[in-house]
């Protein structure tokens, strides 16, 4: 193919890396120079209605890492990165006229703020601009997958079965080759700070389940570890309920929430750990945890902006409570329940919980405080490093009650302490922090 005598804009979103990119490779193959461009949206750093930052400190740190690395990494490609903390969609247009851009290429999003974003970019941006835009966010591509949207199954089991038996995953994209140096740009943009963002420092805890850094880097090294030098893979269904330590789980949630892998790049990867060293139900569990990640995109692809609404998906209509009074316990482990205050504290001082304290705590806020579940999805995405807004929100919609659980089911929480803490270490390690406050 030969390349259009231009410069082709790649905008990053939630597709934080070099590797597997749709954008980059086909920015790569159809143009001479190629820029890039991130923005830290101050609207992701506002407060929300509830009271508290959309992004806190946990999160907007492995952000800042994350874009720092992407930086190195268009680097050695000799491609620029411009970081800005600006409305993209007022920001954009600028360096469109500025370095005569001819196309315009980035990630598809279909939630509303990111939407909203894209509108009031193309909105004012000249129509002579290409642009194109695809999905590289799923497992399973929307057009490879043997059902439309109308006909998504609302149960997970019956879209899995039918993914895994009717659909195929497609290869990796190559990584793109080196640009001519005099393509890059003079100036080097520095990622802002936590203060630039109006945000405090946050020190690593020592007990944090997750002590990780941001970028394709990092997780790369991750997977190192968790599938070829440990081989931790391989027992991953017996230890994925863990609640304690580095490697009961893969922790790879964080890379991919933020793009700094793909779904793509694990699955294969996963495939090689079968081929080389072992093919077992836990190798398949990883996988199978890719696919309902998947599903929930395809939910959320499905009903919109409904997975935003109280009543979720199934426009459910209960009672919801929203006293601050108990919000405030809640995230401040100071509830009823020792297992939810021991995750609640986990989450407050970490930025992490495990997926069986999040099963418990959501269910907890949700069916037996009643509290509107939508504070609840609104804090984690607050928190948690490894946010998606896919699946943070279809997660607390299916323990609502609002979502894709035929059960409806509500956690007995004395149970699941008993069960998954039996000899107390995880409530005791987290509960203590409360004597010292």
């Amino acid at each position: 193919m030969q390349k259009i005598k231009g410069t082709a804009l790649v905008w990053y979103r939630n597709d934080l890396r070099i590797s597997d990119h749709y954008s980059l490779f086909h920015a790569s193959k159809s143009h001479e120079k190629i820029i890039a461009y991130y923005s830290f949206d101050p609207k992701q750093f506002s407060e929300t209605r509830w009271g508290f930052k959309k992004t806190e400190s946990f999160r907007a740190q492995f952000l800042i890492e994350t874009v720092q690395q992407l930086q190195q990494d268009l680097a050695t490609k000799n491609i620029s990165l411009i970081i800005e903390h600006k409305d993209p969609a007022e920001s954009i247009p600028h360096w469109i006229e500025s370095e005569k851009i001819e196309t315009l290429y980035f990630q598809k999003e279909w939630t509303k703020e990111e939407r909203l974003v894209e509108d009031a970019l193309r909105k004012n941006i000249s129509t002579e601009v290409k642009i194109h835009s695809a999905y590289d966010q799923f497992l399973f591509h929307p057009e490879d997958i043997s059902m439309s949207l109308d006909e998504l199954p609302e149960v997970f089991t019956n879209f899995r079965k039918q993914c895994e038996k009717n659909s195929t995953v497609r290869a990796c994209y190559l990584e793109v080759q080196q640009q001519e140096a005099s393509n890059m740009l003079l100036k080097t943009y520095v990622c802002p700070t936590l203060e630039d963002l109006g945000l405090t420092e946050s020190s690593s805890h020592p007990n944090s389940a997750f002590p990780f850094k941001g970028g394709s880097k990092a997780a790369k090294e991750r997977i190192s570890h968790y599938f070829w030098e440990t081989k931790k893979l391989s027992f991953y269904k017996n230890t994925r309920n863990g609640l304690l330590g580095l490697d009961y789980s893969s922790k790879l949630s964080a890379w991919l929430g933020n793009g700094s892998l793909s779904a793509r790049e694990i699955y294969w990867e996963v495939r090689k750990y079968e081929s080389d060293i072992k093919k077992n139900q836990s190798t398949y569990w990883l996988i199978f945890e890719l696919i309902w990640r998947d599903y929930f995109k395809f939910i959320s692809l499905k009903h919109q902006d409904a997975i935003f609404h109280l009543g979720g998906i199934l426009d459910k209509s209960y009672t919801w409570e929203n006293s601050s009074k108990t919000f405030n316990s809640w995230v401040n482990g100071r509830t009823r329940e020792p297992f939810v205050n021991a995750n609640m504290l986990e989450l407050k001082k970490t930025g992490w919980m495990s997926n069986r304290g999040r099963q418990n705590v959501a269910s907890f806020f949700a069916k037996e405080l009643y509290m509107d579940w939508r504070m609840g999805a609104a804090y984690f995405e607050s928190q948690l490093i490894d946010y998606d807004v896919h699946s943070n929100y279809g997660n607390w919609m299916y323990i609502a009650g609002v979502g894709n659980d035929p059960r409806d089911r509500k956690f007995n929480i004395r149970s699941q302490a008993e069960r998954y803490d039996t000899n107390g270490k995880f409530q005791q390690l987290w509960n203590q922090q409360n004597l010292f406050e």
